[in-house]
């Protein structure tokens, strides 16, 4: 168990918002911990609503994480490349990468461990030889290191911003440029901890590329290349330049169309990286699909 120690400088603040405010924690989980006595000020617990003085002592030991089971389960992965060392999988929309509280079964993780004898080990049990995420709603290829000299090699090429990471999406709006960059630090959004935003505060540097496939009456179809990989980056970057990504229930368009798919018009089609073993270089791609398909036509017909 974690223990941390705050001491706010300004009064006024409700407990819950400001450790909310001031930590990477959600508010929500901050309200359950001091419901459950994780949280004093002053040596005395108090309630999310209590009103914070200059000085006080606020006191959190964070709860250790829920311990998941995790179960081997037959999911028919869609498997575009494999060998001995790596996996890369073409994930469908509403597939969660990896068991977490609300999700134990049905992830991708669940899928890889029947499917494959190893998976790395950096990363924990509950999250075996995953490298990098996907959104839950957002399809598309991701890899996966069987080994952990495959997954620190991953790694590194991430963090060396080597791979090659493509995606397409349809946005709300007609966006007037061919190709673009939108180079905006990313953090997490002020007003709702649940979110990211562009913001100056506790960010980190954001870059993503964009190109325009095919204009539309009112949508326009873009491949985006991502540079670097934060929590949300291609989501958060397109509203921020106001043309966001159709059926997005987060960061999507105030005025909705009914479009045929659950979550949103996002799709991972291109994933490249160097083989952390023989160097080789590895260059997935997959088609977006169904419902994305199904999408660029209704676009199509406004």
């Amino acid at each position: 168990m974690n223990e941390h120690e705050f001491q706010p400088e300004e009064s006024g603040l409700r407990l819950d918002k400001w450790l909310s405010d001031h930590t990477e924690w959600t508010r929500s989980a901050v309200q359950d911990w001091i419901k459950s006595g994780y949280v004093t000020v002053n040596g005395s617990q108090e309630k999310s609503n209590y009103k914070l003085k200059a000085g006080d002592v606020i006191h959190v030991e964070e709860p250790e994480p829920e311990e998941l089971e995790l179960i081997p389960e037959n999911l028919h992965l869609d498997v575009i490349y494999e060998d001995k060392d790596v996996i890369v999988v073409n994930k469908p929309r509403g597939m969660v990468v990896h068991p977490a509280p609300g999700h134990p079964s049905g992830t991708l993780v669940n899928g890889l461990l029947h499917h494959c004898t190893d998976l790395s080990s950096i990363n924990g049990v509950v999250r075996p030889g995953i490298v990098h995420r996907i959104d839950k709603d957002t399809s598309g290829l991701i890899v996966a290191a069987k080994n952990d000299r495959a997954h620190q090699s991953l790694v590194e090429q991430l963090k060396n911003k080597t791979t090659k990471r493509r995606y397409e999406a349809i946005v709300a709006g007609i966006i007037p440029h061919d190709k673009g960059t939108i180079d905006a630090p990313i953090g997490r959004d002020p007003e709702d901890r649940q979110k990211m935003a562009v913001t100056d505060r506790h960010s980190r540097e954001a870059v993503t590329h964009f190109q325009v496939i095919q204009r539309y009456e009112r949508h326009t179809h873009v491949s985006c290349e991502l540079e670097t990989g934060r929590t949300h980056q291609i989501r958060v970057h397109m509203k921020y330049i106001e043309f966001p990504i159709v059926g997005d229930p987060k960061y999507g368009p105030r005025k909705k169309h009914e479009f045929p798919i659950e979550g949103q018009a996002l799709h991972a089609a291109l994933l490249g990286f160097r083989h952390p073993v023989t160097d080789e270089e590895i260059l997935c791609e997959a088609e977006p699909p169904a419902d994305f398909q199904s999408c660029l036509v209704h676009a199509a017909s406004f």
